[in-house]
């Protein structure tokens, strides 16, 4: 068997010198995610590739610091661009970036009690929580047993979505209401358990006589636990 090569310091440069830089570079990582916008912008991102135009109206800033934070994104190779005409299209540079998003929340909401009285607030104000399991659930929506709605915005379901999920954006629901059948239970997921939406659209299905839950994944979620998406 090779024997693996042994490290040795550069001229100039000890040991200790050496590993200081290793863990400088790792630290990059997460001083670029320090930032709550920079997190928010890489959850949106997970959605699908988005415009700094776009990404700032949905953050609720300014497309200077958007650029900004994407800026710092890119630097930390957590995001990549293109440029279309005048326009500029952010993506995330990997799957592994969505999985680190989601990794990082997770961990937050197990150690963190002030986040966890946050989700708790959320949920009891945005209705019910799914109960199933995600297989039961994809089994469920096959057979139709139950109606899986997906509320964002029509471009973000393009970009990918949950089996068996329909586009009803929520600011559609209330007029496409009679589309849903009021004899099953509709699944409602937006972004994930910081998103509003799954909330807000909950709500107009109960008001107009549905028994609605919300579903706490999104895109990032479902394809962390090793399930797949559709586009």
């Amino acid at each position: 068997m090779t024997k693996p090569l042994k490290k040795t310091a550069t001229p100039g440069q000890s040991s200790r010198q050496i590993k200081d830089g290793l863990y400088e570079q790792v630290a990059r990582i997460g001083k670029a995610a320090s930032s709550p916008k920079r997190l928010e912008l890489l959850e949106l991102l997970c959605q699908g590739e988005m415009n700094v135009e776009q990404l700032a109206v949905k953050a609720q800033i300014s497309i200077k610091l958007a650029s900004s934070h994407l800026s710092v994104l890119k630097s930390s190779s957590l995001v990549i661009s293109r440029r279309e005409g005048k326009n500029i299209y952010y993506s995330l540079a990997a799957p592994e970036v969505a999985r680190f998003w989601v990794d990082i929340r997770s961990l937050a909401e197990e150690r963190l009690l002030d986040l966890q009285a946050a989700l708790g607030n959320l949920v009891a104000g945005s209705g019910s929580l799914a109960t199933m399991d995600r297989t039961e659930l994809l089994r469920e929506a096959a057979s139709g047993e139950v109606v899986v709605i997906d509320v964002r915005p029509e471009t973000e379901y393009a970009a990918g979505h949950l089996p068996f999920a329909r586009s009803i954006p929520v600011a559609e629901l209330k007029k496409r209401i009679a589309e849903i059948p009021k004899d099953k239970t509709v699944v409602a997921y937006c972004r994930g358990p910081f998103c509003l939406l799954a909330g807000e659209a909950v709500s107009i299905l109960h008001d107009a006589g549905h028994h609605a839950v919300r579903l706490d994944d999104g895109v990032a979620e479902w394809q962390a636990h090793g399930l797949s998406i559709e586009r």
